[in-house]
Order: structure tokens, then sequence, then C-alpha cells
């Protein structure tokens, strides 16, 4: 059962919620099969990640870089390695990490995993495609937990996001972002905005009354 989370349920973190992840669960999409450990982001729970992997499903990666910032799970990185990407997914979390590492053993996928707070622990690289899929509540997270849904009063993930970014872009780059209508797009677009990037929509998808959004986050010249 799908639920509307991102009003209220994901942020508070009620506790329904908290018992139903607080033991492994599986996720399957297609042949990836994969486990989520507890304190790990489940991607089961709402509609952005599936909308994330359905439109993987359309792209050309074969050979190409990917970068996942946040990777949760890794389902979205291994269904990208799956289609011949050359992925890294970067987690600030250490037990998703470790469950990345695990389910792209589990499935016979190549990825490599990297500890790191946005960019911070990466080398510079230019990469083909980055994928995120971010926190966007206005709330200072208090554990790795709430960092999955909260960006910080102020939201400084995105500061931080758009301040790091240019070292690993160019032109070629397709940064793809997903965001819902339930949070501050135009904020989210002004930060953008103030660091030198635009943003492209390039999907909406209306699911249970929510809009969801495809972002494809262009450097402006």
């Amino acid at each position: 059962m799908k639920f509307r989370l991102l009003k209220y349920l994901s942020p508070v973190l009620q506790p329904v919620y908290r018992q139903y992840l607080s033991r492994t669960r599986p996720f399957r999409y297609k042949d990836i099969h994969i486990l989520v450990r507890p304190g790990v982001f489940f991607p089961g729970l709402t509609f952005s990640t599936g909308l994330l992997l359905n439109f993987i499903e359309t792209l050309d990666l074969h050979g190409k870089t990917l970068l996942e910032l946040g990777a949760g799970s890794g389902i979205l990185s291994l269904s990208a390695a799956s289609k011949g990407a050359i992925v890294t997914a970067s987690e600030i979390n250490h037990v998703a990490v470790q469950n990345i590492s695990e389910n792209a053993l589990m499935n016979h996928i190549p990825v490599t995993v990297i500890e790191s707070d946005l960019f911070k622990e990466l080398l510079p690289e230019v990469f083909d495609f980055i994928l995120i899929n971010p926190p966007y509540y206005p709330q200072d997270p208090v554990n790795y937990d709430e960092m999955a849904w909260f960006c910080g009063r102020n939201f400084e993930y995105f500061d931080k996001l758009f301040q790091q970014l240019p070292a690993f872009y160019s032109d070629s780059t397709q940064i793809l972002m997903i965001l819902s209508e339930d949070c501050n797009i135009a904020a989210i677009k002004d930060i953008g905005v103030r660091h030198g990037f635009s943003f492209s929509l390039l999907q909406k998808t209306r699911k249970l009354g929510e809009w969801n959004y495809i972002f494809q986050i262009l450097k402006v010249s």
C-alpha cells in the first residue's frame, strides 16, 4: 500500500512508520531484489523512487558514468548499472553504505559505493549523469534517518549541493532531480539560480492527487 507520506507521515516519522521499518524489508524492481535494512530509506512507501526507476528505463546508459547522491538502499544505482552504466553511489549514512554494497553483491551488479556528505569525499570528476532524489523539508535533521527527509531549516542541503556541483559538471552532464508539489520548489529553484543553475521540467506525473516533477538541472552560461 502506498501512503502519501510527504505532508503527514515522512517528516515526523510517526510510530507506525518507524515500526514498519524497524526490521529488514525486501524490495523488488523487475529482476533486482534487495533488502532494506533498518535505518535506510525504504523506496516502497513513496512515489519518487518508482518514478525515477521508470524514467531510468528511457535512458541510454550503456557505458555512461552515473553518480547517485543519497543512494539509500541503492535500488536506483543498481537499476542504472544493470543497464550498462558505470555507477558511483554516494551516501552519508554508513548503514546505507553497507546496505548498498550488500545489495550490489547479492544481485551481482558492480557499483562503486562511497560514504560521503554529497560530494565531500569524491575526487573531482565529470559524470555523464547525476541522479538526485533529495530531502526537501525545511527542518534540521537530528540523525541519519531524518537526513532522508529534512534538508535543513534554511535549505542548507541545496545550498551545499549547488555550491559543489560545478566540479562534477560539464555541458554534456545530465543532472536529474525529482521534487514533489509538497515541497517548496520555488525556494529550491531560487537557491539553484543563486549558484548559476536553472531547472528544466522533463516530466510531471500525478499519483493519488500528488504531482511529482523530474527536472534537468542546467548550468547557466
